[in-house]
């Protein structure tokens, strides 16, 4: 398969973002390859992280540690005709980003007042750094300046219209919408890195994409200072986001 004919989507997703049901999602397609977060060893190895992601060690054993290396193997594979890379915006670190103009790319955020309690039960007391709201603005007045393709989906826009949204994402990645992306059997997939024991439970006994539901529990006392430095980030994100 010609490389150049190849489309490249990658998601820049914050932790708990839906990214891995978006993967999913993507995987049902006969025409897609999925791939997940191929930078996360890159990421550990390269930052403290590695002091607090549930197995890190095995992820740094087990995967290409060397960024530059996964950038290429994201810029040269060819097994499918679309091929569907989910990151973590922050496992990008200091690595040359030239390489995403030849890409889709695909931010992706959540409401914090969901998003932090929520992750605050796998990684308790996370910095701004860990969540990505601020990288993820870095990151489009990257992709403005150099004319980056790039779109902005809002976890909560996905999951109460998920067919909506993701018609207008594949119209903007110019591929043609599949009604299985929306439905998919309870299970693993082999795609799944070996975090996905910590991770993932929820998207394993999933058959689709959940319907949206606010958090209810009261915010953690804890989280709120962590809150007020996301949500003006937030908020611009979500401006821009699909609906």
């Amino acid at each position: 398969m010609e490389s150049d004919s190849i489309k490249r989507i990658s998601v820049w997703s914050g932790p708990r973002n839906i990214s891995t049901a978006l993967m999913y999602s993507f995987a049902q397609r006969d025409d897609t390859k999925v791939f997940d977060e191929p930078l996360y060893a890159y990421y550990l190895k390269n930052s403290n992280a590695k002091d607090y992601h549930p197995g890190a060690d095995e992820i740094v054993a087990t995967m290409e540690n060397d960024g530059d290396k996964v950038v290429d193997m994201m810029m040269t594979a060819s097994e499918n005709q679309v091929l569907f890379f989910k990151n973590m915006t922050h496992h990008l670190l200091n690595l040359d980003r030239s390489f995403m103009k030849q890409l889709t790319n695909v931010i992706l955020t959540r409401d914090p007042r969901d998003m932090l309690p929520s992750f605050d039960k796998v990684i308790k007391n996370p910095s701004l750094y860990d969540v990505g709201y601020k990288l993820h603005v870095e990151l489009i007045a990257e992709f403005i300046e150099n004319d980056i393709d790039f779109i902005v989906l809002d976890s909560k826009n996905v999951l109460s219209n998920p067919e909506a949204v993701l018609r207008q994402l594949c119209d903007h990645v110019r591929i043609a919408f599949d009604n299985h992306m929306l439905k998919w059997l309870p299970s693993k997939r082999l795609e799944d890195g070996v975090w996905a024991k910590y991770w993932y439970d929820s998207v394993h006994k999933s058959s689709g994409f959940l319907e949206y539901e606010p958090n209810i529990e009261p915010f953690p006392k804890h989280l709120e200072p962590l809150l007020k430095e996301c949500l003006p980030y937030y908020e611009k994100l979500q401006c821009l986001a699909l609906s």
